[in-house]
């Protein structure tokens, strides 16, 4: 038997893959949480003296004071879709992702990235490799607006298999500017922005169903081949800053690993998605093949909705006008946690 979208019967193993899923892929959620809280726990030490960090640890990014402004830092990297473009040969728009998975991390509480640093980490140097991701960096800095001010590569034989790219990025902003989700309550709306794709989150889980189904060539319905649909790179959402600048936001989400679980890094409050935004097909051809269940789709990738502002009820109209495929997809509720039709996403 084959999945719909498999075009030949070779390779394609029917394993069904339920809710622990993304687990037996490699990635268990839940433990990299209790991993990362461990770790937390540990930084408690401040800085004494001027431009002190300012917060906790735990929101997209961490802020600095610096007088009237802010600054604050992001980090992060394009984790196994570089796997991906390695099985294709293809680099050139791992950089685009690199920037960002950093940018969008700062976008989503009103601060305007500037500037970005790189990191390498390989076995072994490859020239052309390394051009092509310059030139991927290169056009995710354009798309962005920022300087890409160094980087460092090391090459660690012996400790590293193949290349990890990863950056950190500085941003700014008038401290009165910035949005950090205080001001959610019940009755918001969340408009959903669409994503580019997979972006460059859940690729583990991508990867073992592409494995099991035809490989990186199979072709899905709208003439892309599942290569193609996995390199697709993350969509910078730069209109955000214009979006501020018009709306009264109360929060935003950058939805990464861990889906619509992300939203619960910016309230207290419950969030409830009644109309969610359509999936690509590339989400629907995992789901199908892989036979996933929703509530692991939902809480493993973006889903086709790879940003969202919340907003009051009076302020939606103004964000779907602002930004192309915008829609209300759910609302804010005195419940915690979150909800897909009605149906707790754990």
């Amino acid at each position: 038997m084959r999945c719909g979208y498999c075009m030949t019967n070779s390779g394609c193993q029917r394993n069904a893959m339920t809710e622990d899923a993304y687990q037996a892929a490699g990635v268990d959620i839940d433990l990299e949480a209790a991993a990362v809280k461990s770790l937390i726990r540990h930084l408690s030490y401040r800085r004494t003296g001027q431009n002190r960090m300012m917060g906790s640890v735990g929101h997209y990014a961490g802020l600095i004071e610096f007088g009237d402004k802010v600054l604050a830092l992001t980090v992060d990297g394009v984790g196994t879709k570089m796997l991906v473009a390695d099985s294709l040969h293809n680099w050139s728009t791992v950089g685009i992702d690199c920037i960002a998975m950093n940018v969008n991390d700062l976008y989503v509480m009103n601060l305007e990235p500037i500037a970005f640093v790189d990191y390498v980490a390989t076995d072994k140097l490859d020239t052309g490799k390394m051009a092509q991701i310059g030139i991927g960096l290169n056009e995710g800095a354009k798309l962005a607006n920022i300087d890409i001010v160094g980087g460092e590569t090391a090459t660690l034989h012996g400790l590293v298999n193949g290349l990890d790219l990863a950056g950190t990025c500085l941003g700014i902003q008038d401290k009165t500017n910035v949005v950090n989700g205080e001001t959610i309550q019940p009755g918001d709306l969340i408009v959903g922005v669409p994503s580019s794709g997979i972006h460059s989150n859940g690729l583990t889980l991508a990867r073992k169903v592409a494995e099991e189904h035809g490989g990186y060539g199979s072709r899905l319905g709208n003439g892309h081949t599942l290569g193609q649909e996995l390199l697709t790179p993350t969509r910078i959402y730069h209109e955000s800053l214009e979006v501020n600048r018009k709306v009264t936001v109360h929060g935003m989400c950058h939805i990464t690993g861990g889906g619509l679980l992300n939203f619960t890094r910016l309230s207290r409050n419950g969030f409830s998605f009644s109309d969610p935004l359509p999936p690509q097909e590339i989400f629907r051809w995992i789901q199908e093949c892989g036979e996933i269940q929703d509530a692991v789709m939902y809480r493993t990738f973006n889903m086709g909705m790879g940003f969202a502002y919340i907003v009051g009820p009076d302020q939606a109209d103004v964000v779907i006008q602002e930004v192309p495929g915008a829609k209300v997809v759910g609302e804010v509720t005195r419940q915690p946690g979150v909800r897909l039709h009605g149906i707790p996403v754990t």
